[in-house]
């Protein structure tokens, strides 16, 4: 592959938009970034890259010298709403685990949670688009994390993985997501235990082990990667749209984030407090790692073909368009992701077309709420299609991808 300058990529490559510097095959820099730039403000600032989740992976180490993981799993299918009690017959260390784990940090606003749903009742599919072919596909150049899922069980169901992840972005995009009502802190937290059950499980795997760098998997920083890829990345993507974005909208849609990424167990230290912050520790972690890898090319491709089974004469040019839309020409090629004659220049010109459009009839009388049921139809059509109809439950896996175990 030959090298490209950063200046190169910055001139011709919308990858990131303000998201990166483009330092996409620069060695990752020493870790920098204050912990006083975090929500907290303080912090021992050591690197994330060599800090896990404690608490959680030895919790989950015990349960599998124990032989309850399916026991485990088996009892908290049930529990699905954030105000629902812990099922009985729980092993008293898992019980105590959740009860901790569940509460809200101290440093919640929850103005601005409530916020968060007016800004996603307004915005919510632009954020769906950004989720799923923005991010969802970024994770394919995010080496570690491809490596992760590819030898991972998840990688040898992909439909089944895909669907638990959409599972998380659509529970934080509801009303009271992380309320008595909502689904998100359980989410998060059955999110954490498959964190750790990964971690437990894929130093296991000789493949994993042959092709990856680290010796333990979804470490602190590879967290907030995935964080930035979501999170910075969808900020900033709404903003090179022109997205109308109060600064309450601002805040709201970084705080939702922020308590995300506490209750899937990143450290507060690590979280950022604004979103030039986030910014700039996205310029550490996310933007100099980026690059392609075997695992990540048959990753695009196995999610790309997943389209295949609804119409892949119309569905798939379109998500090779708003692919490559989104992540850019370096990205897609690395993916190798198809251009398309017909729909690249229809979403190029008409993607901002259908912003302005929508943005401009926003003012109307119950406008926000019939986008919303809109985009709702749509979310929840995916769903289905991802579930196959059943009700998605994220469990801890039991083993890694059999086919490269």
């Amino acid at each position: 592959m030959p090298e490209l300058s950063r200046r190169g990529l910055l001139l011709g490559s919308s990858t990131l938009g303000a998201v990166s510097a483009f330092g996409v095959i620069a060695p990752a820099p020493a870790w920098t970034w204050s912990p006083t730039a975090s929500v907290i403000g303080t912090g021992t600032g050591i690197d994330p890259r060599q800090v896990w989740d404690d608490e959680a992976d030895s919790l989950v180490a015990a349960l599998f010298a124990r032989g309850e993981v399916d026991l485990v799993n088996e009892l908290l299918a049930g529990w699905t709403h954030n105000d629902q009690a812990l099922p009985p017959g729980l092993p008293v260390d898992v019980h105590a685990f959740l009860e901790r784990a569940r509460q809200l940090p101290a440093w919640t606003d929850q103005a601005k949670l409530t916020r968060a749903f007016s800004f996603y009742e307004r915005r919510g599919l632009y954020l769906g688009v950004l989720y799923g072919l923005g991010s969802g596909m970024m994770s394919c150049v995010i080496p570690r994390e491809a490596k992760a899922v590819y030898y991972s069980a998840g990688g040898a169901e992909m439909k089944d993985r895909i669907d638990k992840t959409a599972k998380l972005g659509y529970d934080i995009g509801v009303r009271d997501a992380f309320g008595p009502g909502g689904q998100m802190v359980v989410t998060c937290l059955k999110t954490r235990l498959t964190h750790a059950a990964v971690r437990h499980l894929l130093p296991q795997s000789s493949h994993w082990r042959a092709a990856a760098q680290e010796a333990k998997p979804i470490s602190q920083a590879d967290i907030m990667v995935t964080w930035h890829s979501l999170a910075t990345f969808s900020f900033n993507k709404l903003t090179a749209w022109r997205v109308p974005m109060p600064a309450a909208d601002s805040a709201a849609f970084l705080h939702l984030w922020q308590v995300t990424a506490h209750l899937l167990g990143v450290a507060d230290e690590y979280i950022p407090a604004t979103w030039a912050e986030s910014n700039a520790q996205a310029r550490q972690v996310l933007d100099p790692i980026l690059a392609p890898t075997p695992e990540g090319v048959k990753l695009a491709t196995i999610l790309l073909n997943l389209a295949a089974e609804y119409d892949a004469g119309l569905t798939k040019p379109m998500l090779h368009a708003f692919t490559r839309y989104c992540l850019g020409d370096q990205i897609a090629g690395w993916l190798e992701v198809p251009r398309e004659p017909v729909t690249d220049p229809l979403v190029k010109s008409g993607w901002p077309l259908f912003i302005a459009f929508r943005e401009s009839t926003m003012w109307l009388p119950l406008a926000p709420q019939g986008y919303w049921l809109f985009d709702e139809f749509l979310r929840v059509g995916v769903r289905y299609f991802l579930g196959e109809g059943r009700v998605t439950n994220i469990t801890m896996p039991t083993g890694n991808n059999p086919n490269h175990s």
